[in-house]
């Protein structure tokens, strides 16, 4: 297998799991006793630690080996800003595909950040790719409960959307390889840039989303996500 067949895969998985997600949150819909309100909010939280996982252990320790320190901040303080006007810009349009904006916006950057690891060497591609398969399935989970409910589409177009939007991933990633990967310091600047905005997402809409009262499943949730990213960089970093 070619590298750049090993990357499209990778990247389409990470991007399957985002249709994945809405097949089991369509599950849970139409069953609601499958998961139980505990489980649920153990999904959410889990994509929460995920995200941060993949911001402290790839997105910015790539991203600030690659820039100067004053220049570094500048880039994770315009991702916070500009994530905090689109979300702003979302809320006064009343729009019920906030979500799913947050979700291809983190999306997107990490998948091409993805190309542009591989076309670089080491380790950090194959962890990245861990990590967007294990935060785009509770992603897309979130997505797809905000939009069957807010929105007029139907569960079978919703979850069809996804899986069209799942190939933004190969799309993503191949530019990353072949176009940016040779940029170091724009590469460094959109992984960072990419990395206030998941946090932004973490705090603004994630972890509201998965506080469930006189209940720890949503903490262990978060945990977990985060350990399993710690325990693929250990691994990674070992091999």
């Amino acid at each position: 297998m070619t590298e750049i067949t090993y990357i499209l895969l990778l990247s389409l998985l990470a991007g399957a799991a985002m249709p994945t997600g809405a097949l089991l949150a369509r599950l849970d819909l139409v069953h609601p006793y499958f998961l139980g309100t505990s489980w649920r909010h153990f999904i959410v939280a889990f994509g929460g630690g995920a995200l941060i996982s993949a911001v402290a252990l790839v997105l910015v320790p790539e991203g600030t080996s690659k820039l100067s320190p004053l220049f570094s901040a500048l880039c994770f303080a315009a991702g916070g800003v500009c994530f905090y006007l689109l979300d702003t810009f979302l809320s006064r349009l009343n729009s019920s595909v906030g979500q799913l904006v947050a979700m291809l916006s983190d999306f997107i950057p990490e998948a091409i950040a993805l190309g542009a690891a591989f076309a670089a060497g080491g380790s950090a591609g194959l962890l990245l790719a861990l990590l967007m398969i294990l935060q785009n399935l509770p992603e897309g989970f979130n997505a797809f409960e905000e939009l069957s409910s807010h929105s007029q589409l139907s569960s079978n177009k919703i979850v069809l959307a996804f899986s069209g939007l799942a190939l933004v991933g190969p799309a993503s990633a191949v530019t990353g390889y072949y176009l940016l990967s040779q940029y170091d310091e724009l590469m460094g600047a959109l992984m960072l840039f990419a990395s206030a905005g998941i946090l932004y997402l973490v705090f603004q809409d994630i972890a509201p989303e998965s506080k469930l009262a006189h209940h720890s499943m949503p903490a262990v949730g978060a945990v977990t996500g985060f350990l399993l990213g710690l325990v693929g960089n250990m691994m990674i970093a070992g091999g």
